[in-house]
């Protein structure tokens, strides 16, 4: 546990951190999932405006660090590919 003013104040900013980082991970994994089961459903429409969606979020996380920019870039093509492949 922490002892000192500084140390509870950053556990306490480490914990809502954590918590958001949470939130933002979780919504990153939704809005991929929502691509995928389009592009499986073979729904060209759904599929795009999912990915259109996704690509910004995805974006926004690599910016803010929370994905590396490799895997924000990596999940973008590979589903462009499949969107485009419909």
């Amino acid at each position: 546990m922490a002892n000192t003013v500084q140390a509870r104040k950053r556990a306490r900013q480490a914990e809502d951190r954590r918590q958001r980082n949470d939130g933002r991970r979780s919504e990153m994994r939704t809005e991929i999932k929502k691509v995928i089961k389009a592009i499986e459903a073979g729904d060209k429409a759904a599929a795009a405006d999912a990915f259109k969606s996704a690509v910004p979020l995805l974006d926004s996380l690599a910016t803010k660090g929370l994905i590396h920019k490799n895997k924000a870039a990596r999940h973008q093509s590979r589903l462009g590919q499949h969107v485009r492949a419909l």
